[in-house]
C-alpha cells in the first residue's frame, strides 16, 4: 500500500511540474478596443476637448419626434431630492437664467412642478457637442 501511495504522488508531482512547464513561457494575449490597438501601458494622447454650440442656440432634431438636444455640458446631479437641471430651466427660473422652461407637457401643475416621470431630463434629453473624431462607426441612415 505505501508503494502504490508514493507512486500516485511521484506521478501527481510530475503532472503538476510539466503543467507549470508548459505555462511558463504563455503566448502574449492580443486585445483590442474601441481606442485601437494598444498596450494598456501605453500612453495616448487625450481626445479632443468637445465643442458645445454657442449659448442659446438650439440644435435641429434629426428625426421625427426627437426629444430637444442640450446644447451645453450636462454635468449635473440629479438625484431624487433636487433636480440640477431645475436650477435654470424651471418655470420660475428660466426666463432670468436665459434657458428654455420646462415643457408644459412635463408639469403636474401651474406651478411647474415636474412629473416623476420626466424627473430624470437624461433619460431622454442628451448633451450635443461636435466631436473631431468619429467615436463609434455609425452606419445609421
Amino acid at each position: 500500500m505505501k508503494k502504490l501511495i508514493t507512486l500516485a504522488a511521484i506521478m501527481l508531482a510530475i503532472s503538476a511540474y510539466s503543467g507549470q512547464q508548459a505555462h511558463a513561457n504563455p503566448e502574449p494575449v492580443k486585445l483590442s478596443s474601441l481606442a485601437g490597438e494598444s498596450q494598456i501601458t501605453d500612453v495616448r494622447p487625450a481626445d479632443a476637448m468637445p465643442v458645445y454650440p454657442n449659448r442659446g442656440k438650439s440644435v435641429e432634431r434629426t428625426f421625427v419626434h426627437q426629444p430637444p438636444i442640450i446644447p451645453h455640458k450636462a454635468t449635473y446631479s440629479i438625484s431624487t431630492d433636487k433636480n440640477g437641471c431645475l436650477s435654470c430651466h424651471s418655470w420660475d427660473k428660466a426666463k432670468r437664467m436665459k434657458a428654455t422652461p420646462v415643457d408644459t407637457s412635463h408639469v403636474l401643475d401651474d406651478k411647474g412642478t415636474v412629473k416623476g416621470m420626466y424627473y430624470f431630463c437624461d433619460q431622454c434629453h442628451v448633451p450635443q457637442a461636435e466631436n473631431k473624431q468619429q467615436l463609434v462607426e455609425n452606419t445609421f441612415n
